[in-house]
């Protein structure tokens, strides 16, 4: 039986797994970030599944979208990858360095991951380059990211120290989670500055 997702209260949730109840039925669901879902605790919510079938083993592995499903499914199909190594990878705030890591094949990124060698490594990269895409909430982390790091550099280029930077870094990583973009980041940094 193949399942494309579960549609239910979710009743539990776990590090590593949450339960959720359809029609009287508790699914034990395998999770990359649980807490994530910790808001919709008693609410009903959609988890897309893979079904793990094998001899001795039956598993259900969730996940908030279809591309974050695709790519659990992507890192599966690498030898020397399993179920744990590939959330494990997903549960990462680095899924974008990750993408980019496979993409520029960047065999030591990669072996920063949890059950990554180099050998799993350059696997990673010879079966997944030019195939994966980030999971949407990735590519906002990613764009944040980026807009962050612009605003850095301009903050460097006009002479603010590192010291300074790294006293509002906290802020602006928070604004730029947000999708406020290099201007509203550079605007927010100089008020910041000028109230220290």
């Amino acid at each position: 039986m193949i399942y494309d997702y579960l549609k239910g209260q979710l009743v539990r949730v776990r590090p590593q797994t949450i339960t959720i109840d359809v029609n009287g039925v508790g699914y034990l669901v395998h999770m990359a970030n649980p807490f994530q879902l910790s808001n919709n605790l008693n609410e009903e919510c959609l988890i897309f599944i893979h079904h793990a079938l094998r001899e001795d083993d039956e598993s259900l592995y969730g996940f908030v979208d279809e591309e974050s499903r695709r790519l659990f499914e992507l890192l599966l199909s690498v030898s020397g990858i399993g179920a744990k190594s590939a959330l494990a990878i997903l549960a990462s705030e680095h899924v974008a360095g990750f993408v980019e890591a496979v993409e520029s094949e960047n065999q030591k990124f990669l072996t920063k991951f949890p059950g990554v060698g180099k050998k799993t490594a350059a696997q990673i990269i010879l079966d997944l380059k030019g195939k994966l895409t980030l999971p949407e909430k990735a590519q906002e982390v990613n764009k944040g990211n980026e807009a962050l790091e612009r605003a850095n550099e301009a903050l460097r280029s006009l002479g603010y120290s590192v010291r300074e930077i790294e006293a509002i870094q906290a802020r602006l990583e928070k604004e730029a989670m947000s999708g406020a973009e290099t201007e509203l980041l550079l605007k927010m940094a100089f008020k910041l500055l000028l109230d220290r």
